[in-house]
């Protein structure tokens, strides 16, 4: 593997699909998926080790893939997506920024997204544990999207301090906020999330998402139709999505 510059990424994959989850479901991104997390939710469900090579899908939709050496340089994924850009130019709503927690690379997105932005507005998917790597791109980003990491779920106590201070961050931009919730899940956990919300971010939107398993909601429609009105009563704007990207095949 080459020596890594600053502004190299560990890129785990780059695609083009629908978004599945969030203020933006059911737009086409391009999703910019990149490794390391610092957390270890028992929920989690996606791929974001670091490898040697990333994934990068030949043209959009495609579902080919070529193999690049990790990690990357800014000008050749740029060069790369100006293509797909050029060759369709209104197919992408935008760009999810994903992973894995993206701001563990807040130096070096510090130094891609004011390109990348070029080409694609911005949407940060993110844990919401890192504030101050937040204050270092949070210009160049439209969207960001953030979980609140409920105990319940997650199986670690829920970061609370930092989960307040990361949302004073981003009401800066369009935020909205994911309460991944299933079995187990308690009412005072959710009061204790809205209020939070309502008091650090009050216009951002809360997203009542239950986890899936084997391809089923975990939950059933009455106690999210409760947990909605209780959400409701915290004076804060909740809507129940499950995970939609789950129930199509071409994803």
């Amino acid at each position: 593997m080459p020596v890594t510059a600053v502004t190299d990424l560990p890129v785990v994959e780059l695609f083009s699909s629908i978004q599945g989850e969030g203020s933006l479901v059911g737009c086409r991104q391009v999703f910019l998926r990149l490794a390391g997390c610092n957390l270890d939710c028992a929920y989690c469900d996606t791929d974001f080790q670091p490898s040697k090579c990333a994934r990068i899908e030949t043209q959009p939709g495609s579902e080919q893939f070529l193999y690049w050496e990790n990690p990357l340089e800014s000008t050749r994924l740029l060069a790369h997506l100006s293509t797909w850009k050029h060759q369709q130019p209104h197919l992408h709503h935008s760009l999810s920024l994903t992973g894995g927690e993206p701001l563990l690379h807040a130096e070096a997105l510090k130094a891609w997204l004011p390109q990348l932005s070029t080409l694609f507005p911005i949407q940060l998917e993110t844990n919401g544990t890192l504030p101050q790597a937040l204050q270092l791109v949070i210009d160049q980003v439209e969207w960001v999207v953030m979980d609140i990491k409920l105990e319940s779920q997650t199986g670690e106590p829920t970061p609370w301090a930092q989960h307040g201070e990361f949302l004073r961050v981003a009401v800066k931009r369009s935020c909205c906020v994911k309460l991944v919730v299933g079995p187990g899940t308690s009412e005072s956990e959710l009061v204790q999330a809205a209020q939070l919300v309502r008091d650090n971010a009050p216009d951002s939107e809360v997203f009542l998402q239950p986890c899936t398993v084997a391809g089923q909601c975990s939950l059933n429609g009455r106690i999210l139709l409760q947990w909605q009105a209780l959400i409701a009563e915290q004076g804060v704007r909740v809507r129940v999505v499950p995970q939609t990207h789950c129930f199509l095949a071409v994803l």
